[in-house]
This record gives C-alpha cells, structure tokens and sequence, in this order.
C-alpha cells in the first residue's frame, strides 16, 4: 500500500472506538488520549466525531459507546459466511458434549469469537460473537499460534503483556514457543485454568478444502466437571469429526 493511501485520521478514529471495552466502558478524553498514545487534541476530536455520528453518547465528562458501534461488528458478521456455515456444527457438538462449543479467528494478539453455542457458562465473563480473549493463554489462541512460522508467533507474543491471569498461565515467551511447537505435533491444544481458574478448554484448527487454517474450534468446562484426561478421551474424538466434516464446506 503506498503511503498515500493510508488515512491517518481515519485509523486514529478506529483506535478510539477499541479504547474501549469490558473494562473500560466509560472513558474521558485524557483516559482515550493515555490508552490510544494520541495527542489529547486528536483524541477530544475523534470522541466529538464519534459523538456527533451518534457512535458515542457524551455526558460532559465521560464518553460510552452506543448500540450504533454493533453495526460495525454486523456489517462483518454479515459478509462473512463463517459464522453462518459454524453454526449448526457448533450447535451439534454442543448438544454432543453437553459443554459450551465456540469458533474464533485470530485477530493480532487476540481471538475473536465469531461463532458460539453455548450449553451453560463456564467463565465469570459473558462469551459472545465479538468477544475478545488474549491469544497467548485461550486455548484457541494457541492452535491459531501455532499454525503460524515461528518468528511470526513470536513477535505476536512479544508485544503482548503476558500478564499472570492466575498462578498457572504460561507467561514465559521460550516457553509458550515450546508449548506452541507441542501443539503442532499433536493438532490440538488444552488450557487449564491459565485463563481463568476453574476453567478448562480444548481447541482444534478448522482447516479449509485449501489445506489452509481458518479459525479455531474449541469446548470448554468447568475443572470440577471434567479431568484433564476427559478432555481428550471425551472431546476430542466429537471433536475431529465436526472438524472433518467442515471440512468439506469451508473454503
């Protein structure tokens, strides 16, 4: 792309509206300025435009985010035929498994969740399409990690804040290339409880007719509900099947 086409205010504006999220819902325009790195004049701008779109209800103080953002979200969603084509696979295997099923895609250092069914919540967050979890410690972050070269994860993983969720999240970047490198060998990937306690998870690529990985196809439990040696014995067959039968279908 040349330089020239590149929209600078236009990207500035993007990186307004991801300012914003579960943890941060109501911000000011210094809190926008400190997360974005922008000037606190451009970010003031950008949060009057996304004001005066109707994008951002402003009370004086603090700007929230209004239902119109979904659109943007939507408009995805709608041209996508992923999440259309996933759904009725996700919606089997989870009646299958009795466990919550989910499809996402890697988005720099984070999945996005593009495809649910949901059996009973498992985390003390509310999952969804849109949702977004760090790659680095989600189950499906890791299969979509490891499909890439590695000095590709790498760089991913070394401008991520590896933060400790709990006493059991790999933050290590030597070793989470190793834990990558072992799910390659092996096609799939367990999380437990690195996320979140209480929480374990097992993910496997979708890979299209092409040979290609699309997303990632993953269940996930609550530990007290299943041992390690379940996830494996129980998933994963159920799992390989919705994976070969999508197959077929994806492009």
């Amino acid at each position: 792309m040349r330089e020239t086409d590149f929209i600078s205010g236009f990207a500035k504006g993007l990186r307004v509206i991801e300012a914003f999220g579960e943890a941060t819902p109501r911000l000011s325009i210094t809190d926008v300025s400190t997360i974005t790195g922008l000037e606190r004049a451009t970010a003031r701008r950008c949060l009057l435009t996304l004001s005066k779109l109707g994008y951002a209800h402003y009370d004086g103080k603090f700007f929230t985010l209004t239902s119109r953002v979904l659109r943007l979200g939507h408009a995805y969603l709608s041209a996508t035929p992923l999440p259309r084509i996933v759904q009725p696979f996700l919606d089997r295997l989870s009646e299958a498994t009795g466990e919550s099923a989910s499809v996402s895609v890697l988005d720099g250092n984070e999945v996005v969740y593009i495809a649910r069914a949901a059996q009973r919540r498992v985390m003390s967050i509310n999952l969804s399409p849109g949702s977004r979890l760090p790659a680095y410690c989600a189950s499906m972050g890791r299969v979509l990690l490891a499909t890439l070269p590695g000095q590709q994860a790498r760089n991913i993983l070394e401008t991520t804040d590896l933060k400790a969720n709990t006493q059991h999240t790999l933050t290590n970047i030597e070793e989470l290339l190793n834990e990558l490198q072992h799910v390659r060998e092996q096609g799939y990937a367990i999380v437990d409880q690195e996320l979140e306690m209480g929480l374990r998870s097992i993910a496997i690529p979708l890979i299209g007719a092409n040979g290609s990985t699309v997303a990632a196809l993953n269940v996930g439990t609550q530990a007290v509900r299943t041992e390690l040696t379940e996830m494996v014995g129980r998933y994963l067959p159920i799992m390989r099947e919705t994976q070969a039968a999508l197959r077929l279908v994806l492009l």
